[in-house]
């Protein structure tokens, strides 16, 4: 009988633990790498989803840009004319006066040196413009006053009126070593004085934006003119470096110079100019340029103020 029991006994504690290891065999793995009261997978329990992490759905602003990064830039405001054109469908209103100290001859007064640019398209501006000169020696400083030789150099005072007419044209866009180009073809017919012919003006100007914001260019422009009913030609040569001091100031520091060809007394005429222009708003420049002339067929000194206005 004690054997019987022993038997009996066995065969019960191997059934206990055959039930216990089955029911330990039907839990699922426990995860080794997951926190304390998690099993399986990383999510904690059945029907629980893990929030995902917050994101930014927000876009950054983006910073201010500056109104002045796209200024009026006109012809007035140099001798050598910019190599930008008027954007389209927008007009600039350009207007100053000049005062000329000539040598030998009575001082020049010279307004209002008005030049009105339209915007045709990308690469093409439409110029229309009117000037009054009043003195000795005609207006040989500015861009926009369709100056002719007839009664310069002269000791009698003379007055002329012109009507100026053309275009501008875009040529290149600045691309490493390839500069800002562009091309004016200009017509100048006399509407009062002595002057009868009527002039063609081309002007080639080329610069470059430097990497300290400067700016160099240089220009050559090529007059048809006349002397008392004789033919010649001028060129005149120039170059200016236009150096920002702030967003609304400019600086700049240029030389320029004119001489003609086949007329029976020629003339050379070499300049240095400084000048500096203020941006009241970004589509209003105020500018004054002063010069002196560096050898004795030049005006002594002159000096240059007005104003563009884009709209």
């Amino acid at each position: 009988m004690p054997a019987t029991r022993m038997l009996r006994l066995a065969v019960m504690a191997i059934g206990l633990f055959a039930s216990g290891s089955y029911a330990a065999a039907q839990e699922a793995p426990r995860n080794p790498l997951a926190p304390s009261g998690e099993r399986g997978s990383p999510d904690a329990s059945e029907g629980t989803e893990r929030e995902a992490p917050e994101t930014e759905t927000e876009p950054r602003e983006e910073e201010a840009r500056s109104p002045f990064e796209d200024p009026v830039e006109t012809d007035r405001d140099a001798f050598t004319p910019s190599t930008k054109t008027t954007p389209v469908n927008r007009w600039i209103l350009e207007s100053s006066y000049s005062f000329i100290d000539n040598r030998g001859a009575p001082d020049t007064n010279s307004f209002p040196e008005t030049l009105l640019r339209y915007g045709l398209n990308r690469y093409l501006e439409l110029r229309l413009g009117w000037n009054n000169e009043v003195g000795g020696g005609g207006n040989v400083v500015s861009g926009n006053s369709g100056e002719a030789a007839e009664g310069v150099d002269t000791s009698s005072l003379t007055r002329e009126q012109r009507l100026l007419y053309g275009i501008k044209a875009s040529l290149t866009k600045q691309e490493s070593w390839l500069p800002d180009s562009i091309l004016i073809v200009t017509g100048v017919t006399p509407t009062g004085g002595d002057a009868t012919a009527t002039q063609l003006r081309t002007d080639f100007a080329f610069g470059w934006r430097l990497p300290n914001r400067w700016r160099l260019d240089s220009a050559l422009a090529f007059t048809t003119d006349s002397d008392n009913g004789n033919r010649f030609e001028v060129w005149a040569p120039s170059s200016v470096l236009r150096m920002p001091l702030t967003e609304r100031f400019q600086i700049h520091s240029e030389f320029f110079g004119q001489f003609s060809q086949d007329r029976a007394g020629n003339f050379n005429r070499i300049f240095f100019s400084p000048g500096m222009h203020y941006l009241v708003t970004p589509n209003l420049e105020l500018g004054l340029r002063v010069g002196w002339g560096l050898n004795e067929q030049t005006a002594r000194f002159f000096s240059n103020v007005g104003f563009g206005w884009r709209f």
